[in-house]
């Protein structure tokens, strides 16, 4: 019990890191494929098709992206939602991801996100969900709360603790990762995609 713990605390912590907000010290961000892994580095071709290299290290956090359906967000879930403004103030989502129990209060709260064509990113509790005017949630995070609209046709995935068995040639992958003054980067957080899932976030 005590090791389940330590790993959701742990894992909470690398996704905290992964969507964490601009007051402080932004973690670079690197949405890849992976050409070759082992137990201390990890070479991906990033989607510009650049070759990078990342030192992966005992404190590395790993998390397995499956594919969701939209019917897993409910009132209550914890969620996290890449999502672009709308001109009447609302938020409309471009992904959803679903985080389990041992993961709630991840990188909680809405700041900046760099997705193309989103803006922002809201970690938070689903506190309601109205389907009447098409899929329209209110998030709750720790001092506020916003309104997101969720077509049909966006990408839902749901997070779950991994390890580094998850790191296989022709795996999607997006690495949080801290740059050091010469520009290497060392992994915090590696989010893997399952069954061919490319992490949408």
């Amino acid at each position: 019990m005590r090791k389940h713990f330590l790993t959701a605390f742990a894992l909470g912590a690398a996704l905290a890191a992964f969507t964490a907000s601009a007051q402080t010290a932004p973690p670079s961000r690197t949405r890849a494929t992976i050409e070759s892994a082992t137990d201390t580095a990890l070479t991906v071709k990033t989607r510009a098709g650049q070759a990078v290299t990342i030192a992966l290290t005992p404190t590395t956090r790993y998390v397995a992206v499956s594919h969701g359906e939209i019917s897993a967000i409910q009132p209550n879930s914890y969620i996290g939602t890449a999502a672009a403004p709308q001109p009447d103030g609302s938020l409309k989502a471009i992904e959803v991801a679903v985080f389990p129990e041992s993961m709630r209060g991840s990188g909680d709260g809405h700041y900046a996100w760099d997705l193309p064509n989103a803006s922002t990113m809201t970690n938070g509790v689903v506190g309601k969900l109205d389907n009447a005017h098409g899929r329209t949630l209110t998030v709750d995070y720790k001092g506020g709360e916003k309104q997101i609209v969720v077509p049909d046709d966006v990408p839902v995935v749901m997070m779950a603790p991994g390890d580094h068995s998850l790191l296989k040639p022709g795996v999607h992958v997006v690495v949080v990762a801290t740059k050091a003054a010469d520009g290497s980067l060392t992994a915090g957080a590696v989010l893997a995609g399952q069954d061919g899932v490319v992490p949408p976030m």
